[in-house]
């Protein structure tokens, strides 16, 4: 009996909840575009530039001889 109060109290409780996923959406998205432009300043200036360049040259010239 425990079990059947449980399961329609969670299904009453997600479906009050319907509206939701816009919002985490939209949250979700923001969060993203911050990160990748956080992402694109970080890796265009040119200490992390240099250190890609000089990490990229090393495993070329290791791999190639």
């Amino acid at each position: 009996m425990r079990s059947v109060l449980f399961v329609r109290r969670t299904t009453r409780h997600l479906k009050d909840e319907a509206g939701l996923t816009t919002a985490e959406y939209a949250v979700g998205t923001v969060a993203v575009a911050g990160l990748g432009g956080l992402l694109l300043k970080l890796l265009t200036s040119d200490p992390v530039r240099d250190l890609l360049w000089g990490l990229f040259s090393s495993a070329l010239s290791s791999f190639f001889g």
